[in-house]
This record gives structure tokens, sequence and C-alpha cells, in this order.
């Protein structure tokens, strides 16, 4: 329902009993020029979970689609993105400096498989703990309190596992270090998703989730200086490493600062004029940055306005309106955390079991191998806008888990040696780093915007704790036997579980390119559409 003057200025949203504007009790513009807010009681309580606030007509969701790429949009990707550049170095550095560790003299009575196995599984048993925490109050507080709160824990914890003196102090640590990064992904990807133009938002979520790899290069590079004893002593290197990657995370929290809060998330919560205010702030400074108008919004929604929402309607709207997206999550999920858990944590024990490769130099090897990782996001990302989602997903699950297969029979065969295996998981993991992006990106695009942390949330929680902790588990004792066949073994698990997601996807990906969230999956607080496009998609399935 659009007036002539909502019509006029798109900067501004209108509110009514009934998400009309004008005439209406309530639905007119105050003195300050923002729309008041309404309420009415029945409508209220016609919405499960509703916190009773009102009801708005908003242009926001086409205003920030329809904005072509700016200065803005790089403030966005930097402030959220680096943060899978922290995550990639903690994982890469532990799985390097497992070997370290274990030594004796290194200051900490620890073994390498207890490394790469028990403390892999903890952090990522706190990342799924984390996940769902902080999943649940992203959806009730806001991405920025959270996206801020859960890069602290990480900073934190981070600094305590330097100074471990024990082996269970590097346990706990270690957990509460995942608990953090847990929390990160719900928010982060919330927030990219709700701030990132359709047209763009599969290439940017799947480089920014790419980018992990870009930390594990630094992470890779990094223990090889830090595992020198020529620089410094077996009881310090590791230490200092961990060190850094605090002074990284400040760096971080000092440019995310900057990021606003989405104003998807502001309008649905009862904050209708901040996000007004706030997207118009930006549509002037594109406008001012490119020389030249915007183009009217695509239309409107009219939405029950709410504080929060319950988790019995989350699971609800999930697993009840959706369960073909709830298969696909969880296939997406458990498939790539088995692959990349195993395959991360166990990295520099294959190299050094197998191949005798010494501990201060296995990050040459893991180096090239995470380069090619990013890679793969960088140039296939554009392809999931253009050819679209569905060939993308099931091409990039299924070729890899075909390729690990080959790499397996070769392995097992001792046809292989470090260089050789070295290629091979680099052009594995080219293809299977863009489809494991693509589950962050499938999640968190294909269920309704406020479910949209705690799906996050969840799908991570259970994909990686199925494939996340059970991988390095089974990883570190198959690679600890020193027989080919037994790593050959977990290979094939993973390629196995790579494929079927990829079957999977072929049948039920959703078809979300260049598509509007609203259109993918229709808000829950929606109670009409004006002056836009049917949301195809939106239907239940």
């Amino acid at each position: 329902m659009t007036t002539p003057a909502a019509s006029e200025d798109p900067g501004n949203g209108h509110r009514g009993p009934g998400g009309g504007g004008g005439s209406g009790p309530g639905g007119g513009r105050g003195p300050d020029g923002h729309h008041d807010r309404a309420r009415d009681p029945r409508e209220e309580a016609a919405v499960p979970g509703d916190s009773g606030i009102g009801v708005v007509t908003t242009a926001v969701p086409a205003r920030l689609d329809r904005l072509p790429w700016s200065r803005w949009h790089w403030m966005i990707v930097i402030g959220l993105g680096t943060v899978w550049i922290l995550d990639g170095l903690e994982v890469t550095t532990v799985g390097n400096i497992a070997s370290r560790l274990s030594e004796e003299g290194s200051g900490l009575a620890i073994t390498s498989a207890q490394v790469t196995g028990i403390a892999a599984a903890l952090y990522v048993a706190g990342a799924c703990s984390g996940a769902l925490f902080f999943g649940w109050l992203t959806d009730r507080f806001g991405r920025k309190k959270l996206f801020m709160v859960t890069l602290a824990v990480y900073l934190c914890a981070t600094a305590m596992t330097g100074l471990s003196f024990s082996a269970w102090w590097f346990f706990l640590f270690r957990f509460l270090t995942g608990f953090g990064i847990g929390g990160e992904y719900a928010a982060i990807n919330s927030a990219i998703d709700e701030l990132i133009p359709s047209k763009y938002r599969g290439r940017v979520d799947l480089i920014i989730n790419g980018s992990y790899w870009l930390g594990a290069v630094g992470g890779a590079l990094l223990s090889i200086v830090m595992l020198n004893t020529d620089y410094f002593p077996k009881d310090l290197g590791w230490r200092l490493t961990f060190a850094l990657g605090v002074v990284f995370g400040l760096v971080i929290l000092l440019v995310r600062r900057h990021v606003p809060e989405s104003p998807r998330w502001q309008f649905i919560h009862g904050h209708g004029e901040d996000a007004d205010r706030l997207v118009g702030s930006v549509e002037r400074e594109i406008e001012k940055e490119k020389n030249e108008k915007l183009p009217p919004p695509a239309g409107e929604i009219t939405i029950h306005e709410r504080k929060s929402i319950g988790f019995g309607l989350i699971a609800k709207t999930v697993f009840r309106s959706y369960p073909k997206r709830a298969v696909l999550g969880l296939s997406l999920f458990i498939g790539q955390a088995f692959l990349y858990n195993a395959i991360t944590f166990g990295f520099g024990a294959i190299l050094t079991t197998f191949f005798d490769v010494e501990s201060g130099h296995t990050g040459y090897y893991f180096a090239v191998i995470a380069a090619g990782n990013f890679i793969g996001p960088l140039l296939l990302g554009k392809l999931f806008d253009t050819i679209g989602r569905r060939v993308m997903i099931a091409g990039t699950y299924i070729l890899p888990g075909i390729l690990l297969f080959i790499t397996a029979w070769l392995f097992d065969r001792g046809s292989l040696t470090a260089n050789t295996l070295t290629a091979c998981w680099c052009v594995v993991l080219f293809f299977a780093s863009a489809g494991a992006s693509s589950a962050y990106l499938t999640v968190s695009e294909v269920f309704p915007m406020e479910t949209r942390a705690m799906a996050i949330a969840f799908f991570y929680a259970i994909g990686t704790a199925v494939g996340g902790i059970s991988g390095p588990l089974i990883f570190a004792d198959l690679t600890e036997s020193g027989v080919p066949g037994d790593t050959a073994l977990a290979f094939c698990i993973g390629a196995g579980l790579m494929c079927a997601a990829g079957v999977v996807a072929a049948f039920l990906a959703v078809d979300a390119e260049q598509r509007s969230l609203e259109d993918i999956a229709e808000p829950l607080s929606q109670t009409e559409k004006s002056g836009g496009p049917s949301p195809a998609g939106g239907a239940p399935g």
C-alpha cells in the first residue's frame, strides 16, 4: 500500500494500523519528519511471538538491494570479512605447531594427537556452542552488538591459550576460543547478507567466507618463523604466535566499530526510524560518490514489528515450513565440515608422519593449499550469481569429492610425495572451498529474516558437530597409525559425504541468485507486499 508521498520519497516508510499511510490514526508524519508508530492490539495478538510494538510499511529492503557497489560496501566487507582471516590464522597455526608442542622442551606436556584430536574437537565444540548461544542473542539484540562481543571473547581466550602451562588449560581455552569464533559465524553472515545488494550477495558472501584461507596462508608462513629455533626458543615461539593473533584481532575490533547495524533487523525490531536514517545517509553518500541519482526502489513490505521471536517459532518455521531447505542445509554443512576439519587439523601430521617433513617446514606446504582455497571462491564466486546457485553448489561439492577419491587411491598406492599430495589437495580444495562457503550463503538466505542468525547457528552447529568434531578425532587416530590405508579411508569418508551433499543440492538447492532476501523467504512478520514482484520462492518448501 503506497501513498503518493511515499512513492515520491523512497527514503521513508509509512506507518499505520494496517500498513497504510497518510490519513489513518498514527499513519502520518511526526513533526521531526519521521513516521509515527501505530499500535493495534488485534494485529499484535495475531502474530505468534509479537512483542506488540506496531506495524510498519517500509521500502528499506528494496532500497538496499538497488544500491550500486560503493566505498560503503567495501567498508562492510573489510570490517566484517577480516574475522574469517583471523579464524584461518587460528586453525592453521594450531595445526602447524602440533608437532612442536609435543616435543620435549615446548613448555607444555601434550602429544601431537591431543592437539590435532582432542584440542581440535574442543575448538569445534566451542564453535558449535558459541554459534547457538550468540546466534540467539544476535536475533534478539542485533547484529552489531554481538559481532563486537564475540570478537572480544575470541581475543581474551586466544591470549589465555598463549599462556598455557598444562594440557587442561590449553584444552579449556581452545574451547573458549572456538566459542567466540562460532558466535562470529551467526552475527557476521547475517549482517553480510542483509547489507549487501542482491546482485552481488552470492560472490561477496563466498569471497568473504573464503578469506579464511588468507588467514591460513598467514598462519602457515607465520608458523615457519615462530617454530624456527634460531629465532625463538621452543617454549616461546608458539606462545608469541597466539599473541600476534590477539594483536591482529584488536586491529579488526577498531575497524569494526564503523560497521552499522543491519537496517533489516532494525525495522523488524521497532527501530524503523533508525533504519530510514541509516539507509538515507548511505543513499546520499553513494549518490555523491557516483554523481548520479539512484533509481526508485522496487517496492515495499508491511510487517509487524517485534522485539524478539521465540525459539519454538524459529524451529517450527525452519523444519515445518521449509523441510527441504533444512535437509539441504544439513547436508551441505556435514559434508564440508568433515572434509575441512579433518584435513585442516591433520595436514601437518600427515606430512611429518608419512613424508618425514620437518615440523618447521609444514607451513610451506600448507600455504600452497591455502592459497588455492582462497583463489577458488575468488574466481568462482561470480558464477554463483550468474550461472546460478543450484548448478554451482552441486558442482563444487561433487567434483572435489570425486577428485578426493582419486587422491585417496593414489595415496594408498604410495604414488604420492609431499609435493604431489599438496598439489592434489590444492586442486580438490580449489573447488571445495567455494562449495564450503556456499553452505553459509545458503542457510543465511533461504530462511525468513527473523530466523536468519539462529538458522545459521543451528546448521553450523549440527553440521559441524557431526563432521567437525568426529572428523578431527577419527582423522587423528587414523593418521597416528602410520598406515597409508587408514588415512586414505578418512579421505574417502570426506569425499563420500561431499558427493552426497552435492547430489542433495542438485535436487533441493534454491534458485536464489540476484533475488531479494524477502522474495526468497517471506519474513514471518510480513502482512502484505506492495509495489514489487510477487515473492516467488517465498513459499514453504
